[in-house]
């Protein structure tokens, strides 16, 4: 990939990596710290996971309007400044209910980045190159997590408040970087942007598959560091060191997926993808402090690859709809997450902090999500 086509991608990932690797998933290694420090309590913490999930599902629905009135560039920018400002927020310890707030803001940014980030930088690439381009900008999230999970322990060290503005000015800098190579892409209308008629039934699937994806890797994305820091007995540096390790294999997801794509096609792979998925929570059940890091592997792995592999079905699914297709695929996801979020926090309160109960769940969302994707035809592989 040339340079003037791996900048727009690059920036694309600074998009993802600030908002979804680390205004959203950065809380994932500072949950054990926000709980040992008290700032809030195990059920609280849990709470505030799940606000930043009900933020996304808003920011996912508005990024249309929002990029219409704004364009993709100024939509991007605002989604940075957003996440700058709520990762600031939260260095004051100003209770529950404050941090609640600025989760949800954070959710927010995050949806408003992810919803048009991917499609925009597929539309200023060639076509032959948009696999390539979706991968490097869905594996910003990846990298984002990585970042977060070597700066936060870094950044503990000087107190929660300071590890709070570390991120904050971490995102700031990703944004310097990214603003003057953001992606274009005109808006159309949404009825211009809806798939066409004929796979629309396909298209409902495919959304019904990436919901329960979403649904299934709450408990990894909420709770993996904790599992890791108070479940196993860890400790709060393993439960950041697991966190990398997710993060790293998300990378290693984002990338890969686009060149499996292209030898098997895209709904082939997201069977794959899936079955990994349930595979890493069925391996969080068992009580074993051993299996935390192929847990983490093997998610971090699922939830950034289905991802690029649902944006690359969408386009075969969808062509020039594939945008609408999208976005209605990423706030499936954003509704099962803050659902699933909410219920699973107050199943960990419950169940007296239990682990098990919520990766369990997680389990059989997953389960549910491959059979759904089993449901979709697979079209002749593309010759290699």
């Amino acid at each position: 990939m040339t340079p003037a086509l791996l900048r727009p991608a690059l920036a694309g990932a600074a998009a993802t990596a600030s908002g979804n690797g680390l205004a959203r998933f950065a809380y994932v290694p500072l949950f054990p710290a926000m709980v040992a420090a008290g700032w809030v309590d195990g059920g609280q913490a849990g709470a505030l996971g799940a606000a930043a999930l009900l933020g996304y599902l808003i920011g996912t629905l508005a990024g249309r309007p929002v990029a219409r009135r704004l364009g993709v560039p100024g939509l991007l920018d605002l989604g940075m400044g957003l996440v700058v400002v709520a990762l600031a927020a939260c260095a004051w310890n100003g209770g529950f209910w404050w941090l609640l707030g600025w989760r949800t803001m954070a959710g927010i940014a995050g949806g408003l980045l992810m919803a048009l980030a991917g499609p925009a930088t597929q539309a200023s690439v060639p076509p032959a190159r948009r696999g390539a381009a979706g991968g490097i900008v869905i594996a910003g999230v990846g990298i984002g997590i990585a970042i977060g999970a070597v700066a936060v322990p870094v950044l503990l060290g000087a107190g929660l408040a300071a590890t709070w503005l570390g991120l904050a000015g971490l995102v700031a800098l990703l944004w310097a970087a990214a603003h003057a190579h953001w992606p274009r892409m005109t808006m159309g209308d949404a009825a211009a942007e809806a798939p066409p008629i004929a796979i629309r039934p396909l298209a409902r699937l495919l959304v019904v598959t990436y919901g329960l994806h979403g649904a299934g890797m709450v408990p990894p994305m909420v709770y993996l560091a904790d599992l890791a820091a108070r479940g196993r007995g860890l400790g709060v540096g393993i439960g950041a060191a697991t966190w990398l390790v997710f993060g790293l294999a998300g990378v290693a997801g984002g990338i890969l997926s686009g060149r499996v794509t292209d030898r098997i096609g895209g709904r082939v792979t997201l069977r794959l993808w899936l079955a990994i998925q349930a595979v890493a929570l069925g391996l969080a059940l068992p009580p074993l402090a051993g299996l935390v890091l192929p847990v983490a592997a093997a998610a971090g792995f699922a939830a950034v690859g289905v991802t690029t592999v649902t944006l690359t079905v969408c386009r075969e699914l969808a062509g020039p709809g594939a945008t609408g297709l999208w976005v209605a695929c990423t706030a499936a996801f954003a509704v099962t997450q803050t659902v699933v979020g909410f219920a699973l926090a107050a199943v960990f309160a419950a169940t007296g902090e239990s682990h098990a109960a919520v990766f369990a769940v997680g389990l059989g969302c997953s389960l549910a999500a491959l059979a759904a994707a089993l449901l979709l035809p697979v079209r002749p592989a593309p010759a290699a």
